[in-house]
């Protein structure tokens, strides 16, 4: 399936019915006064968050949306049938703006979250709601109010806890295939992925996290060069940044140092945050260096990087450090997740606290 990470769509909500303007007529019974019913409400249209689903393919060839209107009022006090809500489902992680106004009216997170995004239009009022003392023949009916619409900007960023970072053939497709379930096309010979790919890494019987490759980035990204500028939201979403950098790379002539620091500067220009968020350095192709040049290649390359983080030294063709990664990154998660859990358990307790004090105070 092909990925797609934009679209652009319109909703529309269904108009509400027409009230109906009917008086009863049966044998022997005269003056059977008003007798007509409201129009039905007309459809409204929601999204839903979906896990299985990982691409808006579907929304960039159907741009238009529409729910059905109610069904007007008739006689013998019969309202009309609403309208059918629809429900469009998207991708865990899309990001739902009105493209008129700016606004924000969605950011997706949850499995089976559900966001109003038009609302259908209100029936119109039967002549029954009209009668009065004075008014015993009413003919006053209400026409249905319209339904919403919006014209949408749909953009989704990945959910997961790793990105990887890197210049083309710089083996994260490799790599998230030796740790993971995914099977991103792998070839001996230079190329990038196309569109990014999830893979889950299990380290233990209950422990796993979400692993990202993005197509990579090459100097200039930032401003639109190459494929890697269009995914590096995906990296926005990320707990940590894997910066992965060939060690062996097909160019002996190339300055593996001026590449890595030249990919970290597209960061930057792209977005600060995204600069900022932690970031370990990953030494890919080691098996590729001979024993003798090895200890000292590695050396040289961080010292001349002035890299002061984590660093880890792999082969994702072999599979060595592998492991040792994915326990450190694993362990660096679950210190992360307590640190999110105490401060929420904090400031649950503070605000707890606060509202006992006001319902004193109220007292």
């Amino acid at each position: 399936m092909k990925f797609i990470d934009e679209a652009r769509i319109e909703v529309i909500a269904g108009d509400g019915g027409a009230g109906s303007a009917s008086m009863r007529r049966e044998k022997f019974i005269e003056f059977g006064g008003p007798d007509g019913g409201d129009g039905g409400r007309g459809g409204s249209v929601w999204a839903v968050a979906d896990r299985n689903i990982n691409t808006l393919i579907d929304y960039r060839y159907a741009k238009t949306h529409l729910a059905k209107n109610g069904e007007p009022g008739r006689g013998a006090d019969c309202y009309g049938r609403g309208g059918d809500d629809i429900e469009l489902r998207f991708p865990v992680g899309t990001i739902i703006d009105d493209m008129d106004t700016g606004e924000r009216i969605a950011d997706l997170t949850m499995h089976g979250e559900q966001i109003l995004l038009v609302k259908g239009g209100e029936g119109g009022w039967g002549n029954i709601h009209f009668k009065s003392s004075t008014n015993r023949a009413p003919r006053q009916k209400t026409s249905g109010k319209p339904g919403e619409r919006r014209k949408l900007k749909l953009e989704l960023k990945v959910l997961a806890d790793v990105g990887l970072l890197g210049l083309p053939n710089a083996g994260k497709s490799t790599f998230i295939t030796a740790v993971s379930n995914a099977k991103p096309k792998i070839a001996d010979y230079p190329f990038t992925t196309l569109h990014p790919n999830l893979g889950v890494v299990r380290v233990g019987p209950e422990k796993s996290f979400v692993i990202a490759d993005i197509p990579g980035l090459i100097e200039g990204a930032a401003e639109g060069a190459g494929l890697g500028h269009r995914f590096l939201r995906h990296l926005q979403r990320t707990g940590i940044i894997l910066h992965l950098v060939d060690l062996a790379p097909f160019d002996e002539d190339i300055d593996i140092v001026l590449q890595a620091k030249g990919i970290v500067q597209e960061l930057l220009k792209y977005d600060t945050a995204l600069y900022e968020k932690p970031r370990w350095l990953v030494l890919n192709k080691v098996d590729m260096l001979e024993d003798t040049e090895r200890a000292k290649k590695i050396k040289d390359f961080i010292k001349a990087y002035k890299w002061k983080g984590p660093v880890f030294e792999i082969s994702g063709l072999t599979g060595e450090g592998c492991k040792a990664l994915c326990f450190a990154i694993q362990k660096y998660l679950d210190e992360q997740k307590a640190l999110v859990d105490a401060q929420e358990e904090y400031e649950a307790d503070v605000r707890f606290k606060e509202d006992h004090l006001k319902g004193k105070e109220s007292s």
